[in-house]
């Protein structure tokens, strides 16, 4: 059975979302890679790209259909079916995942009633496994529209996501406010971030991450002694250079 046209937006709509598709291209020397960011822009109408949003891309773009399918479906960022204003990822790559990653994802399953890549029935939160972030010094991570709370653990998950369900202000551990995924997806398609404090937000590198740079530096520190689950010290002694000059 062949396929129905895509819908098309309203009327209004279409002439801003090409309002801005014109301001997207005119960064881009060929319009052709202005396609990531303009899936970007229909995400932000509707939050997830739909048929008619990859038609509009199509359009403005002079692309095929197929051409802006065969973009939007390789791409984990763009959602194709609707989702929540919040999209929780928890980290259950190699290091989160020990760290107590896979414990906060099972958990957060139960207390959602949602499996990976579903929604709550209010719509607030969408709950999906993520891959790393480069965030390895903080796991286990869960990152909230692409924003950081970091060392989470099962109870600190489950407060957050209550409070995003209850409309709290939430705070993430580093970097911008946090604001719904429609305006998060708008801001990726290039758009200034108008949200109080967004510029002046940031993050540092933890002790772990900087470790390498000290020792790059010639930095010295003494060996950290780690004892087994459930036992204490046991004749730790100062440790000295790991590797003597020389060797």
């Amino acid at each position: 059975m062949p396929q129905l046209p895509a819908p098309d937006y309203p009327d209004d709509v279409r002439a801003r979302l090409e309002a801005d598709a014109r301001e997207i291209i005119a960064r881009y020397p060929d319009s052709r890679s202005a396609l990531l960011p303009l899936l970007h822009l229909v995400q932000s109408e509707e939050g997830h790209v739909t048929r008619t949003g990859m038609r509009f891309c199509a359009d403005v773009l002079r692309l095929t259909t197929a051409e802006v399918t065969a973009v939007a479906t390789f791409y984990s960022m763009y959602r194709r079916k609707p989702s929540g204003d919040y999209q929780v990822g928890v980290c259950t790559n190699t290091l989160c995942a020990v760290m107590g990653g896979d414990a906060i994802f099972e958990a957060l399953q139960d207390h959602l009633g949602v499996g990976n890549g579903e929604t709550t029935g209010d719509g607030k939160v969408t709950l999906e496994h993520i891959e790393c972030n480069a965030a390895c010094d903080f796991a286990p991570v869960v990152m909230v529209n692409w924003e950081f709370f970091d060392n989470q653990t099962v109870d600190s998950a489950k407060r957050l996501v209550d409070e995003l369900r209850a409309g709290a202000q939430v705070e993430p551990t580093r970097g911008a406010p946090m604001c719904t995924f429609k305006d998060t997806a708008r801001i990726l398609a290039g758009f200034p971030d108008e949200r109080e404090g967004a510029v002046e937000a940031g993050g540092s590198a933890g002790p772990a991450s900087l470790i390498g740079l000290r020792l790059a530096k010639g930095e010295t520190q003494p060996a950290r002694v780690v004892h087994p689950r459930g036992e204490g010290p046991q004749d730790e002694r100062p440790a000295g250079p790991a590797v003597e000059e020389g060797e």
